[in-house]
């Protein structure tokens, strides 16, 4: 924790709202948005999951690249930075679309956006504890929460319902490079705004160059894999969303193709508001939940009930296309249904990370858990495209609910403390 002054340091008003909505919407947009923006364009399924899956590396390696933000700079440096990449790769990705190789640039540009979100992430966490005082930390957990998901409604929802109303007046690749256009010179405003507004606590300072610090680094990777349990707490980081990874890469793809292959045939401003909006609120609405009556009765009670609640309603989309619906309110309370259980469910999974951490070293191990997590995601997200076109939607989803078998079984073989922090 920083010296601070408080009559010198901006009120955390002033800067926490925009760090963490610009901590959000870089990763909805390599994570969601391109996908749907790929669909669009007309790019396959199976090219669609399998490169929007490889763009959750950074995330994975993210634990072994933090010591760099640590040993070089400063995390306000970090921070600024990486915004004004991020600006350059959502411009890039905006100038790419109109031209005839478009997917081979707009790729390069978000891999350039994953790799400058992931890193944001980290100088933006380690700035949020430096940059405010102990019980400023605590006052404002839930508030960058907030903010964090109204980036993901901003990127998700509002963005592309913008893009889905200026496909129906302007050629489609000029809708899109609007759309995507205007959240490039947000992050160019982000970054020139946090310039100058962004605290400068006396902590916030680059490690020392030292062999010290690299084999504190590597004494700290070895320690989390001599952990008690390893084995277990590994298959559960890497299997327990093995259902959700897959479906993730293909509901929008599934809500965008047209009813004759299968999909629901809905327009891109539906899906913005369905999946982007109802979406998200539900999927926030299940974690605070989540969080909630796992504060009272603690994981150990609620563990059967939130895997449950997390993969049977994926059964909606089962239904989905099945019966190809055409109305769009039972759509989205499908959508929403599921979502609140992924959020509820969700809260299981982070919570076990939390309780897997705790002891020595617990900051870094829970992010070399958090490494884990995005590779649970990464890989079976990377195939799922394939199968899908290779079966179809209905088979898809069944597969997805078979998927959903190993999360069950691994309840039999985790270990919860009994004794578990509120």
């Amino acid at each position: 924790m920083g010296h601070i002054n408080d009559k010198t340091t901006p009120n955390p008003w002033y800067w926490i709202p925009s760090l963490y909505l610009a901590e959000g919407i870089p990763y909805v947009m390599v994570m969601t948005v391109a996908g749907i923006l790929f669909k669009r364009f007309g790019v396959s399924n199976t090219d669609i999951a399998l490169y929007t899956s490889w763009w959750y590396l950074p995330w994975v390696i993210k634990p072994l690249w933090s010591p760099v933000v640590d040993l070089f700079k400063t995390k306000r440096w970090w921070i600024t930075t990486m915004q004004f990449f991020i600006g350059i790769g959502l411009a890039g990705v905006a100038l790419s679309l109109p031209g005839d190789d478009f997917f081979r640039y707009s790729l390069v540009f978000f891999w350039l956006l994953a790799f400058s979100s992931a890193t944001h992430d980290t100088a933006a966490d380690g700035f949020y504890m430096y940059g405010l005082t102990p019980r400023q930390q605590a006052y404002f957990v839930g508030i960058r929460s907030t903010f964090y998901r109204l980036a993901l409604i901003i990127g998700q929802g509002l963005a592309v319902m913008l893009a889905g109303t200026l496909e129906k007046r302007l050629p489609l690749a000029t809708a899109w490079s609007i759309a995507i256009g205007s959240l490039s010179i947000l992050f160019f405003l982000f970054a020139i705004y946090h310039i100058f507004i962004l605290p400068k606590p006396s902590d916030d300072k680059k490690a020392g160059q030292s062999r010290a610090f690299f084999q504190d680094f590597i004494n700290t990777f070895v320690s989390f894999f001599k952990k008690k349990h390893i084995g277990q707490a590994l298959c559960f980081m890497l299997l327990f969303r093995l259902a959700e990874s897959q479906l993730l890469k293909l509901a929008s793809p599934f809500m965008l193709d047209s009813r004759t292959v299968g999909g629901l045939g809905l327009d891109t401003s539906e899906v913005g508001f369905i999946y982007g909006t109802i979406g998200i609120i539900a999927l926030a609405a299940g974690g605070i939940l989540g969080g909630i009556v796992t504060a009272r009765k603690g994981l150990k009670y609620w563990l059967l009930g939130m895997t449950i609640a997390m993969n049977i309603p994926n059964l909606v989309y089962v239904y989905l296309a099945y019966a190809q619906p055409e109305n769009l309110l039972l759509i989205s309370s499908c959508v929403a249904v599921e979502q609140f259980g992924y959020g509820f469910g969700f809260t299981a999974y982070m919570l076990y990370l939390i309780l897997f951490s705790a002891g020595e070293h617990k900051t870094a191990h829970y992010a070399l858990c958090t490494g884990f997590m995005a590779l649970g995601l990464m890989l079976p997200g990377m195939g799922s495209g394939y199968i899908q076109e290779h079966t179809s939607y209905l088979t898809f989803f069944l597969w997805v609910m078979f998927c959903t078998i190993p999360s069950f079984l691994l309840l039999h073989f985790i270990k919860i403390p009994e004794n578990q922090p509120s």
